[in-house]
């Protein structure tokens, strides 16, 4: 094999048993039909159970409900599925805001999800890949868990959490034939940032993009994942970047558009949901 490939045992995707949260709607949702076009076994896991058994209901897939928090709900699943292939840890929520008016509520609940997610899912999941010698691990994290962006500050703290762990756990994974890859798009056109500025200067990708860059890692099993790629080495832009220059770059994208959203309704909207998963606590 050339020093350029990997030593990781192939995933045939046609039958593969793919499970991945967060799919009742936006990438988790795209990336669902993407597999299932390939012929993959796949099961939608969602918080919602009724936008999860209708976007499996029209892919024919399988669904289940699943709090990505709850680590006995991810063993049951687990245990009811008789195993995975490919796991696709999608989930997160993204509240947006001034770092000190965020409710602590609201910052738990974006690090349970967005990290202890990904933590309890490959914790569930993982041994019984190491068991059979083979499989593959996604987690979505996002660019901005390379870039700080002001009005994300803890969303920021969960992303970059995000690669770390999936940099980490991909070392201790890799001598068993189990892969970790982590996909991080810029601004994605999702729930997730709605009624925020999108465009404007900022990379904005539609989620099947992002679906298609995850479908991609079963074959090339990279750990980095940028969407666009070309973004993939703009961490160490910034930091060679002096401080001014980073100034009026952020000036000119509108770098604090988090702070401001373009319609404050509909962000008012989805910040209520994410308040409305803290208060089922």
């Amino acid at each position: 094999m050339s020093i350029f490939g990997n030593n990781y045992p192939a995933i045939d995707l046609d039958g593969a048993r793919v499970l991945i949260t967060g799919a009742g709607r936006g990438i988790g949702q795209c990336t669902a039909e993407l597999f299932a076009s390939k012929g993959a076994q796949v099961t939608i896991a969602d918080v919602d159970i009724a936008a999860a058994q209708a976007a499996a209901a029209a892919l024919g897939a399988g669904a289940v409900e699943l709090d990505v928090r709850d680590r006995a709900q991810w063993d049951k699943a687990i245990a009811d599925l008789g195993g995975v292939d490919i796991l696709v840890n999608n989930a997160g929520v993204m509240p947006a805001g001034a770092f000190l008016d965020e409710p602590d509520a609201v910052g738990h609940t974006t690090i349970d999800v967005n990290v202890w997610g990904l933590i309890h899912g490959m914790r569930a999941v993982v041994p019984g890949m190491i068991d059979r010698g083979r499989g593959h691990v996604v987690n979505v994290a996002s660019l901005a868990g390379k870039i700080p962006v002001a009005g994300l500050a803890v969303y920021n703290a969960s992303k970059f959490a995000a690669v770390g762990l999936s940099a980490a756990t991909r070392l201790e994974f890799a001598p068993h034939g189990v892969s970790v890859s982590c996909v991080m798009p810029s601004a994605v056109r999702t729930r997730l940032s709605s009624g925020l500025s999108l465009g404007g200067g900022m990379p904005t990708v539609d989620p099947e993009d992002v679906a298609a860059a995850i479908l991609g890692t079963v074959r090339s099993r990279r750990g980095e994942v940028a969407v666009p790629n070309y973004l993939g080495p703009i961490d160490i832009a910034f930091a060679a970047a002096p401080e001014p220059a980073l100034r009026l770059v952020r000036k000119l994208v509108n770098g604090d558009r988090a702070l401001h959203p373009a319609d404050a309704q509909v962000r008012a909207a989805y910040e209520a949901q994410v308040r409305a998963i803290t208060a089922e606590d």
